[in-house]
């Protein structure tokens, strides 16, 4: 049984975390790149009614996020499972709803991405096609509870380009890139 558990705590989970606009996405496509890990938008697990509120503009409450949280912490251990390290896109602004992707299976570390709220913002006004609208910036910053000195992971300024974000990042968390990454 203590083997299960050693093999287990070798499969790593990347959470990239942060307000709307800080760079999740990006930044996890590149590191599923360069690592070689499996990546999962989180907004992929969100039910169609919270995409549907967030679309409206109306900030999602707890009894929306537990659902989605408990999706993406259950796809997180089915990773664990299949032996394989991931990253996944989340907001995960405060700590309790990191508790709950805590619990998944494997050894999961956080990436919080920071910025200043003008650059957020500025950044939102750009991208097109995402259902989370600026106005919901505000909220989402009053929400926000950065990584406390229990939470495994960093906390990653994106005041450089995506690229330079990632090595910050591998950096920060003594990782590795893939040798036979697929090009």
């Amino acid at each position: 049984m203590g083997g299960e558990r050693d093999e287990a705590t070798t499969v790593r989970h990347l959470v990239v975390m942060g307000v709307a606009g800080s760079g999740k996405t990006t930044l996890a496509t590149l590191l599923a790149e360069r690592l070689g890990w499996r990546y999962a938008e989180a907004d992929e697990f969100h039910p169609q009614a919270n995409i549907d509120k967030m679309t409206a503009g109306t900030p999602l409450d707890d009894e929306d996020r537990w659902p989605w949280l408990r999706a993406i912490c259950d796809w997180l251990s089915e990773q664990t499972r299949e032996g394989t390290s991931s990253i996944v896109t989340c907001s995960a602004l405060k700590t309790v709803y990191r508790d709950v992707l805590r619990e998944a299976d494997g050894e999961v570390l956080f990436v919080h991405l920071t910025a200043a709220p003008e650059v957020i913002g500025g950044r939102m006004q750009q991208r097109a096609g995402h259902f989370m609208p600026p106005t919901l910036l505000p909220s989402q910053l009053q929400t926000l509870q950065p990584l406390e000195a229990h939470e495994r992971g960093v906390t990653i300024t994106v005041d450089v380009p995506p690229e330079e974000v990632a090595d910050r990042t591998i950096a920060a968390l003594g990782l590795h890139v893939a040798e036979d990454r697929e090009t």
